[in-house]
């Protein structure tokens, strides 16, 4: 029989997962106190799959299965239970294959898997997400295949297993279906897993978007107060659904308030009704929030907007209340935006649902706008509402406990009701996943970003997440690699927004500037220039011009194929009497319109200066075309020749796959990245498009300079290059030399290779390093030349003198042993003992330029290579690239070609060009070593010196640690709390 476990409880094995139908379940290891919960699951489990599990009658567990199947090593044996309210709802178990003739010392890699799912539960992907962690942990134990016995009318468990994307075999014997997968992750594996992960978790939103009853715990009986002000918000917006007023301190007698039912508990609602509560909006005190959560999750609410503050914001007390919230909400399957939220708004039409502290719910509109303050959202709102903007979905996180950007931005892929999607951020807890959802929703649609917190070198208020240890300006340049549109301010948010939802992305970056203010065209034509856009000289219409004039001049312009955007600027025109005519902004919007609607679809925006109800006419003639309910959405991809109808991106259904099968070869895109749909040839459009209106000049080409920016990253994402293969990579040596280095017991914060395993680490990876033979004497220094070969250089490697070479801790090209001894006495004279300073010898590379390369992990970023030149001026002017890992062959090339200095690699002032291949090459093995291997943290190559033919590198440290459960590498899980 099995013993007890002498292994530890493997807690980082526990994890939340959302399944198929948007809720919540926990998948944690069995445990020997679970017996009575196995017998209370079996117990509700049908004979047929009883049947299934076991191919016999097996009406009960026997105490010894108990035993056995609630005792394990964690090894050999393990079992993981998914769990929700508190109970067990499915099973799954593998146990090492013993294989005869295998020495002990060698166990063996297969294991026989099966799983049980409570009928109750099934088709809801119980057994498809604990098939991944499972997975997962057999992996972690040694074990690379799992064998499976599968009756064959168990339809549902081979698809499970067949379509889990592993390379499997399959037979028939005995009467049962054999099933064996190869556990090793396969490009197919990772893209039903990202499939499923983006289905799920759209849908897990979609619930709290568009709930069919709502109730408003804590809307009070006086007039007034949070919970009242949001009911009535709900009751104006519109809702369509049901709607309840919920406070304990209800009499009796209490039987509405405000014309909507009440009552003193949600349980109360539900038995009086007979009606579920989707949604629940929480507002009352943080003390009383664990019994409302606890309520509500017994009466089979899905998800919860908390708006109730003192939380992780208030302090240390009150970060461990944000995590029992999480906890208690999602053992009930509950998904919960907030703490400290200014609550959601859906416009669509079948919902018109203002959940939120915003006494006007904004008009329905193609922006989706996520914000984590509630003050910025609010400010937000204001400035969209001013400009005549509508949305799709607002919603205001709080402290993101649970429900993130990512989340919103795993809805917005797919939602046909969102083109753009605007966010506030003030920390990001999932790097990694967040810029792999950002890249692929940014191939069908528009992500705009504006950081908070970006220089206070401290975590925000409530915000349980890492500080970014890289400069920001790296990492907006990593958010503009992913695709995101990253800007400063929640202004040029805005501004962006409002281009963006209305307008086609241009074709280029050449501008044609037209109007009746030679000043402000100017000022245009400047902007353009800082902006890095090609304008054309402007159109000077003088201060009579009519808005006929201007309709003429700007369907002239969008007709010019020379022309891929329009900047209008317009004041008020001058009369025949000589006065200011401030009043005809209606007559020049519709002109305007007119001539945007009969031409080729190219973005406009217009500059406008004391022209009354301009912005509003231009708002309001194009919200009469482009309603939620349009049948025409506006374009969002051009070509440089002809011009596009206006469509939507494809726009799967809940249920469906979201475009990403996998296919081609392993490594042809990041994985998790979708590529973009290539890009529709443009026909003439129906005048259906938004023009934006900007007070000032430089504000217009902002946004549109974004828009070009994005229009070009759109286009070259649908060819994101490779990630090459290597034959020469040993990828199971390096894991080894890993896994020998983090043992049992390793420091979390990591450890630093010592010089010579990190070589070894490194040659597994096909980049050889350079070696380096200690020097304690001049003796030493004299035999390690004559093993190397002359000539050598001599240098220090004590800490304290790292890249400081200035100070005489380098000499180059010693050539024979006399010059040796000399180079050896004097460095040690003038900087100090051999002791101290650590000589070493090593040969002499060719000359070249040299270069650093280096990866990191940042807690706050994700896992990302940089390059750079080497020596101070680079370092001071900030000079150096960056690329989220993995990189690819294109990405390496323009990574290379982006930093400033990057002529002194191509022949600048008549120098020869220097091996830029060679050096992509290095790029790219370094960044598979890192993706290939989590573990890796840090690794630096300094200096590389690149030649006219090849490279050497002279110089490597390499960091380990524990891998992270946010390393968006392994198996779906929500963020831990």
């Amino acid at each position: 029989m099995p013993t007890e476990s002498d292994h530890a409880y493997p807690d980082h094995w526990e994890a939340d997962v959302v399944l198929r139908d948007g809720a919540t379940a926990r998948i944690r290891p069995i445990t020997a106190d679970d017996a009575d919960r196995l017998v209370s699951f079996y117990e509700k489990v049908s004979d047929e799959s009883k049947y299934y599990r076991f191919f016999a009658p097996y009406p009960h567990l026997s105490p010894k299965d108990v035993h056995r199947f609630t005792h394990h090593d964690y090894v050999d044996r393990v079992g993981l239970a998914a769990m929700a309210g508190g109970e067990f709802i499915a099973t799954v178990r593998y146990e090492r294959i013993d294989e005869r003739g295998r020495p002990a010392s060698e166990p063996a890699d297969e294991a026989e898997v099966a799983f049980l799912v409570q009928d109750a539960h099934q088709g809801r992907g119980i057994a498809s997400a604990m098939l991944e962690h499972i997975a997962a942990v057999a992996r972690e134990r040694g074990i690379r295949r799992f064998a499976a016995e599968v009756l064959p009318a168990n339809n549902k468990m081979i698809k499970v297993l067949r379509d889990a994307g592993y390379t499997q075999k399959r037979s028939f014997e005995d009467g049962s279906v054999h099933l064996t997968l190869d556990l090793e992750p396969t490009a197919e594996s990772l893209a039903v897993q990202r499939g499923r992960e983006q289905r799920a978790e759209a849908r897990s939103v979609q619930r709290l978007l568009a709930p069919r009853a709502v109730a408003v715990v804590g809307a009070g009986r006086a007039a007034g107060g949070v919970g009242r002000t949001v009911l009535r918000n709900i009751l104006g917006g519109g809702y369509t659904g049901r709607t309840y007023a919920v406070n304990r301190a209800f009499p009796a007698s209490q039987r509405e308030i405000d014309g909507v039912p009440a009552f003193r508990s949600v349980g109360e609602t539900v038995a009086a009704t007979g009606e579920p509560v989707d949604l629940a909006v929480v507002a009352v005190p943080a003390e009383r929030v664990p019994e409302a959560v606890t309520d509500c999750g017994e009466h089979g609410v899905r998800g919860l907007v908390v708006l109730s503050a003192g939380y992780a914001e208030s302090g240390e007390e009150g970060r461990e209340r944000q995590r029992d919230l999480v906890r208690r909400a999602r053992s009930y399957g509950m998904r919960v935006i907030g703490p400290n939220s200014f609550g959601i708004i859906s416009t669509a039409e079948s919902v018109r649902l203002n959940a939120s502290l915003a006494p006007e719910a904004p008009a329905a509109g193609r922006i989706g706008l996520f914000a984590q303050s509630g003050a910025i959202g609010i400010a937000l709102l204001s400035g969209l509402h001013r400009r005549g903007a509508g949305l799709s979905t607002f919603i205001s996180s709080g402290n993101r406990a649970d429900v993130s950007g990512n989340d919103f931005l795993q809805y917005w892929y797919e939602d046909a009701d969102t083109d753009v999607a605007l966010l506030y951020l003030e920390s990001i807890g999932n790097p990694r996943k967040f810029t792999r959802l950002a890249r692929r929703t940014a191939a069908v649609k528009p992500v705009v970003v504006v950081k908070g917190a970006r220089h206070s070198g401290s975590e925000p208020p409530g915000h349980a997440v890492p500080v970014a240890r890289i400069p920001d300006a790296a990492v907006g340049a990593l958010l503009r690699q992913a695709g995101v549109i990253r800007v400063d301010t929640v202004t040029e948010l805005v501004d962006a927004g409002l281009l963006l939802a209305g307008q086609p992305l241009p074709a280029g970056p050449r501008v044609a500037i037209l109007g009746n203010s030679e000043s402000l065209g100017l000022l245009a034509y400047d902007a353009c220039l800082a902006e890095g856009l090609l304008p054309m000289p402007p159109l000077d219409l003088t201060t009579a011009a009519t808005p006929a004039d201007f309709r003429a001049a700007l369907a002239t312009a969008l007709a010019d194929g020379g022309c891929d955007a329009v900047i209008v600027t317009a004041i008020p025109r001058v009369g025949d009497d000589g006065t200011m005519e401030t009043g005809d902004g209606g007559v020049l919007a519709a002109a305007l319109h007119e001539a945007a609607a009969s031409a080729p679809a190219k973005p406009v925006a217009v500059v406008h200066v004391e022209l009354g109800g301009l912005a509003d006419a231009l708002a309001a003639a194009s919200s009469t075309r482009t309603g939620a309910s349009a049948a025409v959405r506006p374009s969002a991809t051009t070509t440089p020749t002809t011009a596009t109808t206006p469509t939507a991106p494809p726009t799967p259904t809940p249920t469906a796959a979201p475009g990403a099968a996998p296919g081609g070869p392993v490594r042809d895109t990041p994985p998790g990245t979708t590529p973009s749909p290539r890009l529709p040839e443009e026909t003439p459009a129906a005048p259906t498009r938004r023009i934006p209106a900007y007070p000032a000049a430089e504000r217009a080409v902002r946004a549109l300079s974004e828009a070009v920016k994005y229009a070009r990253w759109r286009r070259h994402a649908a060819e994101p290059g490779k990630v090459p293969e290597y034959d020469d990579i040993d990828e199971a040596g390096a894991a080894a030399r890993i896994e020998s280095r983090l043992g049992a017991g390793a420091d979390p914060r990591g450890l630093t290779l010592p010089e010579a395993e990190a070589r070894g680490l490194l040659d597994s990876y096909g980049i050889r390093v350079w070696p380096t033979l200690p020097a304690p004497g001049p003796d030493d220094a004299v035999s390690a030349a004559g093993r190397l070969g002359y000539p050598v250089a001599l240098k220090t490697t004590a800490p304290h003198l790292r890249h400081r070479a200035d100070l005489g801790g380098v000499r180059l090209d010693l050539a024979d042993e006399t010059q040796l001894r000399q180079a050896y006495g004097e460095m040690t004279g003038l900087l100090g003992k051999p002791v101290e300073l650590r000589p070493v010898v090593q040969a002499m590379a060719p000359r070249g330029v040299d270069t650093v390369v280096r990866a990191v992990v940042d807690p706050a970023v994700g896992a990302y290579l940089s390059f750079g030149l080497a020596g101070a001026a680079s370092e001071l002017l900030g000079d150096t690239a960056h690329r989220l890992v993995p990189v690819t062959e294109r990405d390496a090339a323009e990574q290379i070609r982006s930093i400033r200095a990057a002529p002194l690699l191509f022949g600048w002032r008549g120098s020869a060009p220097v091996d830029t291949a060679a050096l992509e090459e290095l790029l790219l093995r370094v960044s598979r070593l890192v993706d290939d291997h989590p573990e890796v943290i840090g690794i630096s190559l300094e200096p590389v010196v690149v030649a006219q033919r090849g490279l050497s590198v002279l110089g490597v440290s390499v960091r380990l640690a524990p891998s992270g459960t946010h390393t968006d590498l392994g198996p779906r899980r929500l963020p831990s709390y």
